[in-house]
């Protein structure tokens, strides 16, 4: 009779103790909800809050620092056409060393030590940079060569902006995404505007100047399939390790720097075409401090883009690419009368009508 006694006793004291251990759980949950803003597994809406002001604040940087970049890059191309390989050296060069930061712990010199840096710990293996470095320099050198190939500005910002058809056949066949037919007819409907404005004739009707405008199509079609790619990569990169576009900013630029040394000479004459000593003589040369601006400029646009990368898929990104290079085309023919004939307007129409038709029949979501 004791040891019952006994042993309801110890049986109640047990219950008591474990429903005052729960009630501390409990507690230290709701302490923890209300800190973190996390409820049984529900996202925090501190954390959605944070996503959103990222997003805008990399559409910001997009339409700002982008429509920028392609106004200056225009007004470099009236002085020369041949200065693609020295801007695009001077972009690389400047966005590696304003992302260095990132990637590196640089310890400033003092009298016993010279200037030194420390590579900090990467998220994302070496090897997996080496492929988008390769696309990126390819791309980006493609696209800036078009245009000593006889081809107007207005031209490429309608063929770079049809980049959707692009995306969806590498999503489907790379990331084995589905899409409905709205969003297919949406994307042939770009297709046939960029196959309207690509064969629209210019006024010249230059038998030559066709032809090399010819070979500048070519050069933007590879650089339109390379940067597609470049956006799958991206995705799946982020899917894998996380939104880390400042540590993908640095070593995609920093690694294609050493490619530059073949193109030694084309920079050199890019160069020498945009310096006019007798400017300098009174002043500062237009051409340099327009250069400047259009290397700040990309800094920034790459720094939107590569956010907004970490944030939505590369569909999505697509589309909101394309609407800031609809922005950008009406911008070069309002400030440059640019080359513009009745194709390119249907062609130019028809892209942008696919464009945000498809943004709004996706089921993809930002």
């Amino acid at each position: 009779m004791v040891a019952s006694n006994s042993k309801e006793a110890y049986s109640s004291r047990g219950a008591r103790r474990r429903k005052r251990e729960s009630s501390k759980r409990d507690r230290g949950r709701g302490a923890t909800a209300l800190s973190t803003g996390k409820i049984d597994g529900l996202p925090s809406s501190t954390s959605v809050l944070y996503d959103a002001s990222d997003v805008v604040l990399a559409l910001g940087l997009v339409f700002g620092g982008c429509c920028m970049n392609v106004w200056s890059f225009e007004e470099l191309l009236t002085s020369s056409h041949g200065v693609g390989s020295a801007i695009t050296f001077c972009q690389m060069l400047f966005i590696t060393c304003q992302s260095a930061p990132h990637a590196l712990s640089i310890r400033l010199p003092s009298p016993k030590k010279w200037l030194s840096f420390e590579v900090k710990s990467r998220r994302v293996p070496l090897r997996k940079w080496f492929m988008q470095v390769l696309v990126l320099l390819g791309g980006t050198l493609l696209n800036n060569w078009s245009f000593a190939y006889n081809v107007p500005i207005t031209l490429q910002i309608v063929i770079r902006s049809s980049g959707l058809p692009v995306s969806l056949v590498l999503g489907r066949f790379l990331l084995k995404k589905t899409y409905t037919w709205l969003q297919i007819s949406s994307v042939g409907f770009v297709t046939l505007g960029a196959i309207l404005a690509t064969t629209s004739r210019s006024a010249d009707g230059n038998i030559s100047a066709g032809a090399n405008r010819f070979i500048g199509l070519l050069m933007l079609f590879a650089s339109l399939l390379l940067t597609g790619i470049l956006g799958v990569l991206q995705e799946i990169t982020f899917r894998e390790y996380g939104p880390c576009w400042q540590e993908s900013i640095f070593y995609t630029h920093a690694l294609s720097l050493p490619a530059f040394i073949f193109l030694y000479k084309d920079i050199r004459l890019g160069f020498a075409s945009l310096w006019h000593p007798r400017e300098l003589e009174n002043g500062s040369s237009r051409e340099m401090i327009v250069l400047a601006v259009n290397v700040f400029t990309q800094f920034v646009c790459v720094t939107g883009v590569n956010q907004l990368s970490a944030h939505v898929t590369s569909v999505t990104k697509n589309v909101v690419l394309t609407s800031r290079k609809a922005l950008s085309l009406c911008l070069s023919v309002w400030l440059f009368g640019s080359d513009w004939n009745p194709g390119i307007l249907l062609g130019a129409t028809m892209v942008f009508t696919g464009s945000i038709s498809y943004a709004f029949v996706t089921r993809e979501k930002l």
